[in-house]
């Protein structure tokens, strides 16, 4: 896709936001310097454990795999939202390098984003694995993994879901790109690590994993769910 040179990253993701929460990442200039927004590389190190117990708490759930399990996919979604959608809707993916794209808590719901100034990159699959799946999910792959047992697959799993909700969403509130926003998840979801984790047909997206919201009190199983 071609990206219209009188555009800056910063408009197409004030345009996005309008999709939806998931899809918002602010733009201020003054946020690296603001006491609350931390860069993304912190959220997978050293702040991961504080906030896997605040969702084990918001959910009332004993178990730390589960709330490890839903943070991750709520991340994925907000990492894939506004990507796919600046992609889809503005030929371009902003370079969410993890050092300079900041995060702060959010109660009830994800953590909010912030890319202030991003750069923008071509609006290909290559391009969208290496800055979501290689520069973000992977990292908080590893990092939830080394201090939570979670399973691997189950991870991948939910990054396929959430990417697959991004589209979803994304395909409701602008009818008109649904059929190119399909497309590159179709080819997102046909590579390594996705790629085993599901499978996107006529009738939607089954994984072949499970996200373990069934276990959260007053919970279910998704659409989605293998279980099912």
């Amino acid at each position: 896709m071609e990206r219209p040179a009188h555009l800056t990253t910063d408009t197409a993701l004030a345009d996005v936001a309008r999709v939806g929460p998931y899809f918002a990442v602010d733009t201020d200039p003054g946020i690296p310097d603001h006491p609350l927004w931390r860069p993304l590389t912190a959220l997978y190190g050293p702040a991961l454990p504080d906030q896997v117990a605040a969702v084990r708490l918001r959910l009332g759930t004993a178990e730390d795999r589960v709330a490890a399990s839903l943070f991750f996919q709520g991340v994925a979604g907000r990492l894939w939202s506004p990507a796919l959608a600046t992609a889809v809707l503005h030929g371009r993916v902003p370079e969410l390098d993890p050092a300079r794209t900041y995060w702060r808590a959010a109660s009830p719901g994800p953590v909010l984003l912030a890319a202030p100034g991003a750069p923008a990159l071509p609006a290909d699959a290559a391009t969208l694995r290496r800055v979501v799946v290689d520069g973000h999910l992977a990292p908080l792959v590893r990092a939830v993994r080394a201090v939570i047992p979670v399973a691997e697959g189950l991870l991948w799993g939910n990054a396929a879901s959430a990417l697959v909700g991004a589209l979803t969403v994304l395909a409701t509130a602008r009818p008109a790109q649904s059929a190119a926003a399909s497309r590159l998840v179709e080819e997102l979801l046909g590579t390594p690590p996705l790629q085993a984790a599901g499978d996107l047909g006529p009738y939607g997206f089954r994984r072949r994993s499970c996200c373990l919201y069934y276990r959260v009190p007053g919970g279910g199983k998704c659409a989605d769910c293998a279980l099912l």
